[in-house]
C-alpha cells in the first residue's frame, strides 16, 4: 500500500513524539507501546513516523478507546467528512477490506494522509521557514551561508508535490492543528490560505529559529506571537514615534559626520534601526516591571546608545571630540566610543523610573558580557530581586564576535547556573555580515553567527533590518520572553555597514561587490519616510520638521559643547558609588583604622567554624577530624591558613558585609582545607554553610563553586565588585597559573579600569602559587606579570608622611600581595574593606602553608589594635644584635620556611637576619629603608624560589637601589633565568633548591663582587 503517510519528512518527528507519548496514546495491548515513535529508516523521509501513525490510527478502526481522546475526535471528524456511502460502514470498529486485503485506501483514510500531510508542511515552515526568509537588507547574501533552499519550501508545485499534495488541493479545507495559530479564531483554512499565513509568518523579513526548544509551553507562546493574524499591525501613534527614533538615530550620525569627518567615531550607519530597537526592548520591559537596565556592547553605535538610549548629555558628548581640552581627572581616560555612563530618567512612554547602566569596555569585543552580568547578578542581589523582576540586562553583539569568542560561549553557560543566572539576557546582535574585512564565510563555520545560542535553548529571531517595524515588533517580543520565562534570547539585526571598520576605512578594498551594493542602498529611513507619507500617517512637511527639530537640538548642545573648558571623565562612570567617598558630604579620611578585631568575635567564629548549626546533618568522617581540628586551634588561641579565612570573612559578615567567593572547587577548596559548604553523607543535596550561621542580623555570605571557566567566571565577578563598594568580592583561581585563561579581564579591566574609566573596583584575585616539585603548570601564579603592570615608579624616591601607606595604596593601580602567615591574610583582607576606597587585591596564596606546622598564628596577632604588616621584620636573635649581622635576607611568601630552617640548621641565627615582603606592590620603601639601616653592616639578599626572570626581582631591585641611594647593592638569590617556570622533575627541584639555599647562607657568596 502506497501510503502518503509514508512520506511525512523527518521533520515531523518531534511533535510526533509528543502526540504519541505515553500514557497519552496507548495503541491496542498487541501494539507497540512506546514514548518515541519507531526511527526513520536510513535515506527515508521519516517513514518511521508516518508508519508510527498509520499504525496508530488502524489501531483506532478496531478499538477508539485505544487512542488518546484528541486524536479519536480527529479520526471521528475525518470519518463524517469523508461522507461514506452505503457500501461502508461508519462503525470505526470494523476493520476495513482494504485493511485486509492490503490494497486500495478509503476515502477517511486518504482525508486523514492529507490533513497529516498538511501538518508536516506547517511544521515544515515552522522548522526552516527561516532559510527562505528574505533577510539580507542588500538582497545578496544568505543570512545563514547556505544559498540551498528546502526542497520543500521552494514553490507552491514543489511544495505540493513533496507532500503527494495536488493543485486541487489548493481550495480544500483543512483542520488546523493544535500547534499553530495561523488560522486566528478559524480552526479551518483552506491550503492554499493555509501556505499564503505561513509564508507571511516565516519566509517576509523575520526568520524564527525555535523549534529546537524542549519545551513545549514555550514553542507554543513563540508560535502565537508571531502566527496569530494581525499581530505585527501598528498604530499610527506608534509608527510615528519609530519614525521619530530613526530620525534621532540617523541625524546624530550625520550631525557627527558632519562636524568631525576625520574622526573614528564607528557610527551606526547601515543599522541605525538598532536604536529605536533597543529603546523598544527597554520600554516593554518598563511596562512589564523591570527598573534597572545594565547594557554591555562594542564600539559600534555606541556614541548613538549614549546620545539617544541612554540620554547623555549631547553637549558631553561632542566635547570629546576637541583636542584642545585637556582632562582635569586622574588617569588616562578612554578613547570616547569605550565609555560608559550611568542615568536614572523617566521612561516617557511608560511614566515609570528606569535606571541605565552602559558599561564602559575594551576593544576586545565580547570581554563586557560576562561583567554586565555579574553586574547585573549583583544588582538584583542587593535588590532582592531572585527572579529578575527588577533588574535586567542586554548585550549588543558583532556577528563576528559572537561567533568567533570564546567568552560568548562561557558566559551563556553561566546563564542557568543558580549562583551565577542573570534570569535571561536579551542579546542584540549587529549583524553587518562582515568582520572588519573578512567574509563570514572565512569567519566562522556555523551556518548563523547565533547559533551559539541554542546550546541554552535561547530562541533566536533574525530579523530585517531595513524593515524597522519587523525589528520593533520582534524587539517587543524578545522583551516580553525574556521577562514571561527568565530565559535568554538572542535578536540577529541583519544589515549592513555602510562605512568600513571605522570612517577612515577603505572597505572597497576587500568587498568591493558588497559596497557597490551598499553605494546604492536607500538608507533605511528615507524608505520608512516614505512607507508612512504615502499610507497618509505623517505628512512630509511632519516628517522635515521632525529632522529639523533634532538637528537643532545637536547644534545648540554642540555650541554649549565650545564653552566646556575641561573633561570630566567622572561623567562617564557607569557604577556610581553614592556617599561612599564621602561622610557627611565631606571626603572621608585617608586613613586606614586597626584591622584587628575583639577575641571574643574570634572565639565565636572559631566555635561555629567547628562545628554543625544543623540537627541531624551527618558529615563525612574525615570531615569530623577538620572540624575537631579547627576546635581544638580556637581553644588554643591559634589559627591556620582556613581558619584565619574563616574569621575575615565572618568578622566582615559581622559588620555587614557581604561576601562572595566564587571560583572552582571553592566551597571545599582545591585542596580540600576551606569546607565552607558540607554535604550530608545520608541525604542528597542537602547541605549547611555554617558561615551564614554565625550571628542574626549578619550579612549574607554566598560561596559558589563556578562552572570550568576563568575569563567567564572572572569578568562575572569583577563586574559584581562593580555593583557595591560594601562588598568582598573574592575570586579563587583553582592554580594560580589559571589566571593566563582570563589574562584579558585582568589587563583589560582588573588593571587599567580605575586609569580608563575612574571605576574603583575591590575584587581579590586568589592565587595559589608555590615551587614544589609538581610541575610547571601548577606551581606559579606569575607574580612577574602583576608586578609589572603596577604602576607605581621605581625611579622616585619618595616623600614619606604619616599617611605614606595609605597615600601609596590611593595611589596604586593595584595591590600584590604575598602573606607568609595566616595572620597576614586575615588582616589583608580586612584592610582591603576598611580602605577608605577600593583597589584591586591580587594575593599570592599558598599550597603547602595550608597545613605547615609553623604557618600558624596567635589570637595576639589579630585581635584589636593589630593591624597588616607589610613588611615582617627579623625579630630573633639577629635583630637583638643587629650589628652583628653579617647578611639581611629579604623574601617574601613559602620561601621564608626554607630559609629559616635552612639558617637553623647551619646555627646561624645570629649572623643572618630575615625580613619579609607581605605586601610587594606598592612598594613599602618606607619600611625598606628602615630595615637596611637598622643592619648597616649586613649584605642584603633577595630570595626568592622562582626563576631569576620571573618572581620579584626584576621589580624589587630597582626600587632596592633608589631607596638606599645606590650605595648598597642587593644580590640575587635564587634558580637560574628559564623558559618553563618550574620543573617537571621531582629531583631536579629539590637540587635547585639545595642550591640556592646554600648560596643565601653561604657568606662569602658575593665577596669581591660589584654591582
Amino acid at each position: 500500500m502506497m501510503s502518503r503517510l509514508r512520506l511525512l519528512p523527518s521533520l515531523l518527528g518531534a511533535q510526533a513524539a509528543r502526540l504519541l507519548a505515553t500514557p497519552r496514546v496507548q495503541v491496542s495491548s498487541c501494539r507497540r507501546r512506546s514514548s518515541e515513535p519507531p526511527a526513520a529508516s536510513p535515506g527515508s523521509r521519516g517513514g518511521g513516523v508516518s508508519s508510527y501513525m498509520e499504525e496508530m490510527y488502524f489501531a483506532w478502526l478496531e478499538d477508539p478507546q485505544s487512542v488518546h481522546k484528541s486524536w479519536d475526535s480527529f479520526f471521528r471528524r475525518a470519518s463524517e467528512e469523508a461522507s461514506p456511502g452505503p457500501t461502508q460502514s461508519s462503525s470505526p470498529s470494523v476493520v476495513p477490506e482494504s485493511r485486509a486485503l492490503g490494497s486500495g485506501r478509503t476515502k477517511t483514510s486518504k482525508l486523514v494522509e492529507d490533513h497529516l500531510a498538511v501538518q508536516s508542511l506547517i511544521r515544515a515552515y515552522q522548522i526552516r521557514g527561516h532559510h527562505v526568509a528574505q533577510l539580507d537588507p542588500l538582497g545578496i547574501l544568505d543570512a545563514d551561508l547556505d544559498s540551498f533552499v528546502p526542497s520543500d519550501l521552494i514553490t507552491t508545485i514543489d511544495k505540493l508535490a513533496f507532500y503527494d499534495l495536488r493543485e486541487s488541493d489548493l481550495d480544500k479545507e483543512f483542520q488546523l492543528p493544535t500547534t499553530t495559530f495561523i488560522g486566528g479564531s478559524e480552526s479551518t483554512l483552506s491550503l492554499r490560505e493555509i501556505i499564503r499565513r505561513l509564508e507571511s509568518t516565516y519566509c517576509q523579513h523575520v526568520g524564527l529559529e525555535f523549534m529546537f526548544i524542549n519545551d513545549a509551553e514555550q514553542c507554543q507562546w513563540i508560535r502565537q506571537k508571531f502566527e496569530t493574524p494581525g499581530v505585527m499591525r501598528f498604530s499610527s501613534e506608534e509608527k510615528r514615534t519609530l519614525l521619530a527614533r530613526l530620525v534621532r538615530s540617523m541625524r546624530f550620525e550625520d550631525f557627527l559626520a558632519r562636524k568631525w569627518s576625520s574622526e573614528k567615531r564607528f557610527g551606526l550607519e547601515g543599522c541605525e534601526v538598532m536604536i529605536p530597537a533597543l529603546k523598544t526592548i527597554i520600554d516593554k520591559s518598563s511596562e512589564m516591571g523591570i527598573e534597572n537596565v545594565i547594557l554591555g556592547m562594542p564600539h559600534r553605535g555606541r556614541l548613538n546608545v549614549l546620545a539617544n538610549v541612554i540620554r547623555k548629555d549631547l553637549e558631553q558628548i561632542f566635547c570629546q571630540f576637541d583636542p584642545k581640552l585637556e582632562a582635569a581627572d586622574e588617569g588616562s581616560g578612554d578613547v570616547k566610543y569605550h565609555l560608559g555612563m550611568y542615568h536614572e530618567r523617566i521612561n516617557r512612554v511608560t511614566n515609570r523610573n528606569i535606571a541605565l547602566s552602559l558599561v564602559a569596555n575594551p576593544s576586545h569585543l565580547e570581554a563586557v558580557d560576562p561583567v554586565v552580568q555579574g553586574k547585573t547578578k549583583a544588582e538584583q542581589f542587593y535588590r532582592g530581586d531572585a527572579q529578575g523582576r527588577k533588574v535586567m540586562s542586554i548585550l549588543v553583539h558583532g556577528d563576528a564576535a559572537f561567533a568567533g569568542q570564546g567568552v560568548v560561549y562561557e558566559t551563556f553557560h553561566l546563564s542557568d547556573l543558580p549562583s551565577y543566572t542573570t534570569n535571561g539576557t536579551v542579546h542584540v546582535v549587529v549583524n553587518n555580515q562582515i568582520g572588519f574585512t573578512t567574509d563570514p564565510r572565512m569567519a566562522r563555520s556555523s551556518p548563523y553567527p547565533t547559533d551559539v545560542a541554542r546550546v541554552v535553548n535561547a530562541p533566536i529571531f533574525h530579523v530585517n533590518a531595513d524593515d524597522p517595524e519587523a525589528v520593533i515588533y520582534v524587539c517587543s517580543v524578545a522583551a516580553e520572553w525574556r521577562n514571561t520565562f527568565n530565559k535568554d534570547v538572542v535578536v540577529d539585526l541583519v544589515c549592513y555597514r555602510r562605512r568600513g571598520h571605522n570612517e577612515m576605512d577603505e572597505p572597497m578594498f576587500t568587498q568591493p561587490l558588497m559596497y557597490k551594493q551598499i553605494h546604492r542602498q536607500v538608507p533605511v529611513l528615507k524608505k520608512y519616510a516614505d512607507k508612512l507619507i504615502a499610507e497618509g500617517t505623517v505628512t512630509l512637511q511632519e516628517f522635515e520638521e521632525e529632522i529639523a527639530k533634532y538637528d537643532r537640538i545637536c547644534e545648540e548642545a554642540y555650541g554649549r559643547s565650545k564653552d566646556k573648558k575641561i573633561l570630566h571623565i567622572k561623567h562617564w562612570l557607569d557604577s556610581p558609588w553614592p556617599g561612599f567617598f564621602n561622610v557627611d558630604g565631606e571626603p572621608k579620611s585617608m586613613t586606614c583604622p586597626a584591622t584587628g578585631v575583639p577575641e571574643d568575635v574570634l572565639t565565636h567564629i572559631g566555635g561555629v567554624a567547628s562545628s554543625v548549626p544543623l540537627e541531624d546533618f551527618t558529615i563525612h568522617t574525615g570531615l569530623s577530624r577538620i572540624l575537631r581540628g579547627r576546635a581544638d586551634m580556637t581553644r588554643k588561641r591559634t589559627a591556620d591558613w582556613a581558619l584565619a579565612e574563616y574569621m575575615a570573612f565572618g568578622s566582615l559578615l559581622k559588620e555587614g558585609i557581604h561576601v562572595r567567593l566564587s571560583g572552582q572547587d571553592v566551597e571545599r577548596g582545591t585542596f580540600s582545607h576551606r569546607h565552607h559548604v558540607l554535604h550530608d553523607q545520608e541525604v542528597d543535596r542537602r547541605t549547611c554553610v555554617p558561615m551564614n550561621h554565625l550571628w542574626p542580623d549578619q550579612a549574607p555570605y554566598t560561596v559558589c563553586n563556578s562552572s570550568l571557566s576563568e575569563y567567564g567566571v572572572l569578568g562575572f565577578e569583577l563586574g559584581y565588585a562593580m555593583a557595591s563598594p560594601n562588598a568582598l568580592v573574592l575570586w579563587e583561581a583553582q592554580f594560580g597559573d589559571f589566571h593566563n585563561t582570563a589574562q584579558c579581564i585582568i589587563d583589560q579591566f582588573v588593571s587599567t579600569g580605575q586609569a580608563k574609566w575612574v571605576r574603583h573596583n575591590g575584587i581579590v584575585l586568589l592565587l595559589p602559587h608555590g615551587m614544589e616539585g609538581m610541575g610547571p603548570e601548577h606551581s606559579s601564579a606569575r607574580p612577574e606579570r602583576f608586578l609589572q603592570m603596577s604602576n607605581d615608579d621605581s625611579d622616585a624616591y619618595p616623600v614619606f608622611s604619616k599617611d605614606f601607606e595609605v597615600s601609596q595604596l590611593y595611589d596604586c593601580n593595584w595591590i600584590v600581595a604575598n602573606c607568609s602567615t595566616p595572620a597576614s591574610y586575615f588582616h589583608v583582607l580586612r584592610r582591603q574593606i576598611l580602605l577608605p576606597f577600593r583597589k584591586p587585591l591580587i594575593i599570592f596564596t599558598p599550597k603547602s602553608l595550608l597545613r605547615h606546622p609553623d604557618a600558624k598564628s596567635s589570637f595576639d596577632q589579630m585581635v584589636s589594635g593589630t593591624s597588616f604588616q607589610r613588611v615582617i621584620p627579623e625579630d630573633g636573635a639577629a635583630a637583638r644584635a643587629p650589628g652583628q649581622v653579617r647578611r639581611l635576607i629579604f623574601c617574601t611568601g613559602k620561601v621564608y620556611y626554607d630559609l629559616v630552617k635552612e639558617r637553623s640548621g647551619r646555627g646561624l641565627e645570629e649572623q643572618v637576619a630575615i625580613t619579609r615582603l607581605e605586601q610587594i606592590s606598592p612598594f613599602p620603601f618606607d619600611l625598606i629603608k628602615q630595615e637596611a639601616e637598622r643592619y648597616p653592616g649586613a649584605e642584603l639578599v633577595w630570595c626568592q624560589e622562582e626563576h631569576k626572570n620571573m618572581g620579584y626581582y626584576d621589580y624589587i631591585s630597582p626600587r632596592f637601589m633608589t631607596i638606599l641611594g645606590r650605595t648598597r647593592p642587593i644580590w640575587y638569590v635564587g634558580r637560574d633565568p628559564a623558559a618553563a617556570p618550574a620543573t617537571g622533575n621531582r629531583n631536579t627541584h629539590l637540587v635547585s633548591l639545595k642550591k640556592f639555599l646554600d648560596t643565601a647562607f653561604n657568606l662569602q657568596a658575593f665577596e669581591g663582587k660589584t654591582f
